[in-house]
């Protein structure tokens, strides 16, 4: 097979360097973490060099509540990509979820982007990913064994993606069984199933459905950072023109579609706080995680990990992903300390405003 014909690798490939070069983030809609504020704690009574940044992550300590989140995979450049992504993670002892890999189910020309992953970073949790039109379709016990098996995967991504797809050009829109196949998936596979957005944001209504189809993990992925309709909207527009599908007006906001991130935090607290007797379930923050005081906001709202992706992406580009991690994790230690908070349990337990009432 000729790869540049292939419209997966294409496509692939154009989202990274859409993701770098055009201008792809909520404009209009934030993640909602400027609002937050924590309570401050004068008299700390910890001593900042013995803050522990250390969690469990899908059965595994992880040095700090940070996972590198799904970026790419699938064509010839991502296996470098990988390569140094996975490196990182490994070093710093952190989770990585690998990018959509549908690549993988339709030809192994491309499986070394993914299996690249796991062989230079052995130890750390490292997770599959395959979206949400493709669950919806069907996977057969195969296919799952493809998924998993390429990485030795510690657990599966199903990436909620229906405004991406709703802006695609060649776009898959039927999300019909969904719930329905995930649940098939969760009691067929024996590693977990984590239910992720890709930047709209997952409200307590629909994480109840998706911990009662058996998912055990929640990545919100709200509005506020990487915006993957803009992504899809630049691709379109390359191709036809013009974007005459939508009325102008319902364009603008369509693009920025979405629940910020830390409304969809509070809303998944709430629901834990409403049911406690429920289903538990781990819950990640990620859309517009931007420093590593989004990321104790974050926690102090529910969530157990933070992740990122655009912004890891533009650092890795920049040839800073180490570094950008480990400031992030200093600005983390700084809200520790200031709250007072010793470990992330006690952050989790931190008070927390707000600086402006919610729409």
């Amino acid at each position: 097979m000729n790869h540049t014909e292939n419209p997966t690798v294409t496509r692939k490939h154009s989202h990274v360097e859409i993701c770098l070069n055009d201008p792809v983030s909520f404009s209009c809609k934030t993640s909602g973490f400027a609002e937050v504020e924590l309570e401050h704690n004068a008299v700390p009574e910890i001593n900042f060099s013995d803050i522990d940044l250390s969690t469990t992550f899908l059965g595994r300590k992880i040095s700090c509540p940070l996972m590198i989140s799904s970026m790419t995979g699938g064509y010839a450049k991502a296996a470098e990509l990988n390569r140094t992504i996975a490196e990182t993670a490994e070093k710093l002892n952190i989770p990585l979820g690998v990018g959509s890999m549908r690549q993988a189910l339709e030809n192994d020309d491309f499986r070394n982007t993914f299996s690249i992953v796991r062989e230079v970073a052995p130890s750390i949790p490292v997770l599959a990913n395959i979206g949400a039109p493709e669950v919806a379709r069907g996977l057969s016990a195969g296919d799952l064994d493809t998924l998993t098996g390429i990485i030795a995967a510690d657990g599966l991504i199903v990436h909620l993606n229906p405004a991406q797809e709703l802006f695609q050009p060649e776009g898959s829109t039927d999300f019909r069984n969904l719930l329905s196949e995930i649940s098939s998936i969760t009691r067929t596979l024996d590693i977990p199933v984590i239910a992720k957005e890709v930047g709209c944001g997952i409200s307590a209504q629909a994480a109840r459905m998706l911990v009662d189809a058996g998912v055990s993990v929640i990545d919100v992925a709200g509005a506020g950072g990487l915006n993957w309709q803009k992504v899809e909207e630049v691709r379109y527009r390359r191709q036809f023109g013009e974007d005459n599908r939508f009325s102008p007006e319902a364009l603008e906001e369509l693009l920025e579609w979405g629940i910020p991130t830390a409304h969809c935090l509070m809303q998944l607290r709430e629901l834990k706080q409403r049911n406690p007797d429920s289903a538990p379930f781990s819950v990640i923050a990620s859309g517009g995680i931007s420093h590593g005081l989004d990321i104790a906001k974050a926690i102090a709202l529910g969530a157990d990990i933070a992740a990122s992706a655009g912004a890891l992406l533009q650092a890795l580009h920049n040839g800073r992903l180490e570094e950008t991690i480990l400031t992030w994790m200093n600005d983390l230690r700084a809200a520790m300390f200031l709250t007072g908070s010793a470990t992330l349990q006690d952050l989790q337990q931190t008070r927390t405003s707000l600086k402006h009432k919610q729409p």
